[in-house]
């Protein structure tokens, strides 16, 4: 079916295009939701209008993802799991978990697949995750996942404690390294201090007899 994009699509198409895609497409998903029209004779009438609309939303909605995005930043997420020994958990962090939790503090909607989660999550701890809020936008933000029935903050110190500990034993085998003696090592005696085959009063004799 030839449509009139009413407004853009992500990977589909923008606001004013028009494009032959399929029908259940077109008719399940595109027309309900008002995102296109069928490409009539007046639908085709309105596409240099529909395009610059396009652009104007376009502009605005880029700058309210940017906005969104320097608000987002940094923010943490607080995911509760349950989770066995060695803080392995029963599942994983889902991109839906985190977009709920996303949208609860911001008071907005955000939609679970601009979640990227680059390896699943089935540990506890803190991850950096990416927003995807717009092609050219993206917010960087901190999910601590910590077990039912705990408190989140104190999640955060211990991993802040086992951080500590860690850097502290490091520098520590640094130090002693450091501290060991270093053996010197004498020179060897040069070749030339060491006297030579046969004296000079030999050597003058054996001149004296030729």
């Amino acid at each position: 079916m030839r449509v009139v994009f009413l407004e853009d699509v992500s990977g589909v198409a923008r606001g004013g295009d028009v494009k032959e895609v399929k029908n259940g497409f077109a008719r399940n998903y595109l027309i309900p939701k008002n995102l296109a029209v069928p490409a009539t004779h007046n639908a085709l009438q309105r596409v240099e209008r529909l395009a610059r609309e396009s652009d104007s939303t376009r502009v605005k909605r880029l700058e309210d993802m940017k906005a969104l995005a320097a608000e987002l930043d940094g923010t943490q997420v607080n995911v509760e799991m349950r989770a066995g020994s060695g803080g392995r958990l029963y599942g994983s962090v889902t991109n839906a978990m985190i977009a709920e939790g996303l949208a609860s503090l911001t008071e907005r909607e955000v939609d679970r697949r601009m979640i990227e989660i680059e390896e699943p999550i089935r540990q506890m701890g803190t991850f950096e995750v990416s927003v995807r809020l717009d092609a050219e936008v993206e917010a960087k933000i901190n999910v601590l996942v910590y077990p039912i029935g705990t408190d989140p903050l104190a999640q955060a110190e211990n991993e802040e404690a086992e951080s500590g500990d860690g850097e502290t034993a490091e520098m520590s085998e640094t130090a002693e390294v450091a501290e060991e003696p270093v053996a010197e090592i004498e020179p060897a005696d040069s070749e030339a201090d060491e006297p030579e085959d046969g004296s000079a009063d030999d050597k003058d004799a054996k001149a004296g007899e030729a």
